[in-house]
């Protein structure tokens, strides 16, 4: 059966206000419902490339295509979700999570129908009158998907979600991702410092290295699904995580 693409970019190129190019003549293709993770070392253009995606930075050169269209404004065609929650102190979770709902027309009390039924399935449920400053940094990243999720967009960008979280609680949110993911079959791009939670979470790694970029080095991960953190002690895994921990250390050497 015939994979369809859901991101593609065609011979893209874009640099900042003329400066040393980030992309030049770049390509890449994602498939509906794949879990890709993007790793590369600070500065190589990881997140240059979601706000190419999103459109919050305009291509100089080619063609970005969401869903197979080219749009003149990509803004809120895709979900979201950055390193910092950013929910707002003065709003509550189910007013949070209502965001992209009123602003796309919905109603306060609409937007709340919508919003409640889903608390409980996102360990929020008693949660909802909470102030961001009630929860745990887990609880807010809960948050924070849902309102990515309630964007109503097939692709979802998620900026190293979890960095700041404690060792146990990003284990924790890793398995609870990939439930949310597999149930409700999104297309997630994923940027991460963290070798073991790309491996885990990917179907295939993309690896940012000298830039200017043209094209990605992919990886495919050499599990099947359903996955446990066990299987990242697989040999073939284990001599795949290393090889990309010594590419991204030569990165950060150069």
């Amino acid at each position: 059966m015939m994979r369809k693409p859901v991101l593609e970019f065609q011979d893209v190129s874009f640099s900042y206000e003329g400066k040393k190019p980030i992309l030049n003549r770049f390509h890449l293709t994602v498939y509906d419902r794949e879990f890709i993770s993007i790793i590369g070392a600070s500065g190589s253009g990881k997140s240059t490339l979601f706000r190419l995606v999103t459109g919050l930075e305009k291509e100089e050169h080619g063609q970005i295509r969401l869903n197979g269209e080219q749009l003149e404004n990509r803004h809120g065609e895709t979900g979201y979700m950055p390193q910092r929650d950013l929910l707002m102190p003065w709003r509550t979770v189910l007013e949070n999570a209502a965001v992209p709902l009123e602003l796309a027309g919905a109603g306060k009390k609409e937007a709340a129908s919508r919003v409640l039924p889903l608390l409980k399935e996102f360990g929020l449920d008693g949660s909802e009158y909470k102030y961001p400053s009630e929860l745990s940094g887990g609880m807010r990243q809960r948050v924070s998907f849902l309102r990515s999720i309630l964007t109503g967009s097939n692709i979802l960008l998620l900026d190293e979600p979890f960095s700041a979280l404690d060792a146990i609680t990003r284990l924790s949110m890793q398995e609870w991702l990939l439930a949310q993911w597999e149930k409700r079959e999104k297309t997630i791009l994923f940027i991460t410092h963290d070798v073991d939670e790309a491996l885990f979470l990917s179907d295939r790694i993309f690896v940012f290295q000298d830039t200017p970029v043209h094209t990605l080095q992919e990886v495919k991960v050499p599990l099947s699904r359903p996955r446990t953190l066990r299987d990242l002690s697989d040999p073939a895994v284990m001599e795949l995580k290393n090889k990309l921990i010594g590419q991204l250390r030569g990165g950060v050497e150069k």
